[in-house]
């Protein structure tokens, strides 16, 4: 085992990825089933996310679906990454975080995002449109003040009072607000890891102690995809890798297809130039290629966390992966117990 990789947590975020032939309550019942395995293998934490009107995610309702994690788990840590708050009122948002840490005491995440839906037609569907995302910090404001002492005389009980920890997911441009409100700070190398490393440092550097952070927490999330080979690992990779090259090109997020028909596309040179950009950064390969690769990562960025995020269409390829990694990174033991 490499020297970084004792010191950081692991933990997963499953976007409920519908493969096609798949239906979408199926998709979440295995969302559920690896919220299982997750604890069983010994991951710190299993998160799901919010996706409105898209084909290819099941997850539309994080809390919900976090409840339904939590009743089928007893130790790991539950959470969203995340709840899109623009999307919603902040007095909603806490009374259900309220109801899932009271059912659920102590081992409860609130993940927040800003993203509004995918299209017009989805913002239409949920009442608000992209300038909600301009009052991010009034909302995030509103929100957090629900739980210390409530807002302007409204109480978000069974919120008020109860200390859930909030995690703030972001890109390079977030990193700023994570360091004022004092929150820990979720990112991916969504522009590049030299844009990532550079945020992280401005999040550090401008980190005020809040009631919610004394200090700053990196939280870096990727995929990490282990195989018996390079070329296995990075053949896992082509599904998402494809869907993002659909959805850019057609405005639609589709289910997952297998390997096999992806390589027989004759891709436009658009979609070959977002398919190969989709394919770059990735941590794959065999283990020792992938403890090399996080031991990398994690010195660059100083993380306290990965988050792993994996996605391909099939799904006993992805959970012997994150099985062999938890086995990798000292999560479970060589008998397959969690340790």
């Amino acid at each position: 085992m490499t020297s970084a990789l004792p010191s950081v947590r692991f933990s997963i975020l499953d976007r409920s990825r519908v493969r096609r032939g798949q239906s979408h309550p199926a998709a979440l019942r295995d969302t559920v089933e690896f919220a299982r395995l997750a604890e069983e293998w010994g991951y710190h934490r299993f998160w799901v996310s919010e996706h409105h009107s898209v084909p290819g995610v099941a997850g539309s309702a994080p809390t919900v679906l976090a409840a339904a994690a939590a009743a089928a788990t007893d130790r790991i840590r539950i959470g969203t990454g995340g709840v899109m708050l623009p999307n919603h009122q902040p007095l909603i948002v806490a009374e259900q975080f309220g109801v899932l840490e009271s059912l659920y005491p102590g081992r409860i995440d609130m993940g927040l995002g800003r993203s509004v839906g995918f299209t017009d037609g989805v913002r239409r569907a949920l009442g608000h449109d992209k300038r909600d995302a301009e009052d991010f910090d009034a909302q995030l404001t509103e929100l957090l003040d629900y739980f210390a002492h409530g807002r302007d005389g409204v109480h978000g009980w069974p919120a008020e009072g109860l200390r859930i920890p909030a995690f703030l997911l972001a890109t390079d441009s977030g990193a700023e607000r994570a360091a004022r409100f004092g929150l820990p700070l979720v990112i991916a190398a969504v522009g590049g890891p030299d844009r990532m490393v550079a945020a992280i440092e401005r999040y550090r550097a401008e980190f005020q102690a809040t009631p919610w952070g004394a200090e700053p927490y990196v939280m870096v999330s990727g995929s990490v995809v282990i195989a018996d080979t390079t070329a296995q690992a990075h053949r896992l990779l082509l599904p998402e890798a494809w869907s993002n090259a659909y959805s850019r090109t057609r405005g639609e997020f589709p289910a997952l297809i297998p390997p096999a028909e992806i390589e027989a596309l004759i891709m436009t040179d658009r979609e070959r130039r977002i398919f190969e950009e989709a394919l770059r950064g990735h941590v794959h390969g065999t283990e020792d290629e992938v403890a090399e690769q996080l031991e990398r990562l994690i010195t660059q960025t100083g993380a306290d966390e990965i988050l792993v995020h994996t996605s391909t269409y099939d799904r006993a390829a992805r959970l012997e992966s994150h099985r062999r990694l938890a086995r990798l990174v000292g999560l479970l033991s060589s008998e397959g117990a969690a340790v």
